[in-house]
C-alpha cells in the first residue's frame, strides 16, 4: 500500500462487512488501524459484542502489512492470539 491515508476498503483482507465493523469501533483509516493495532482493534470488536473469529485478528494484522491473512507465519498468528487472550484475561469481569 502506498498511501498511509488509504481507505480501509483498499486494504488486503478487509471487505465491506469488516470495514463497517471497524468504523463502528472508531477505526476509519489505515492510520487509525495502525495506531490502535490489530490486537486492540480485535478486542474492541469483541467488547462490542460482535461475534468474530480469530481470522478477523489475522485479517487486521495482514491489512497492516499488505499480507493475506492465511499467509501470516504460524508463530505470528500464535503470538497475536496469545496477546489477545492474555489481555482479555487481565480485564476485570
Amino acid at each position: 500500500m502506498t498511501s498511509s491515508q488509504g481507505d480501509l476498503q483498499d486494504l488486503k483482507n478487509l471487505g465491506a462487512a469488516s470495514v463497517n465493523i471497524l468504523r463502528a469501533i472508531g477505526i476509519n483509516s489505515y492510520d487509525d488501524l495502525k495506531a490502535v493495532g490489530p490486537v486492540a482493534a480485535y478486542r474492541r470488536i469483541k467488547a462490542r459484542g460482535i461475534n468474530v473469529s480469530k481470522v478477523m485478528l489475522y485479517a487486521l494484522q495482514g491489512a497492516l502489512t499488505d499480507t493475506h491473512w492465511n499467509d501470516l507465519a504460524p508463530d505470528l498468528k500464535a503470538k497475536l492470539v496469545e496477546e489477545a487472550e492474555r489481555e482479555s484475561a487481565a480485564e476485570p469481569s
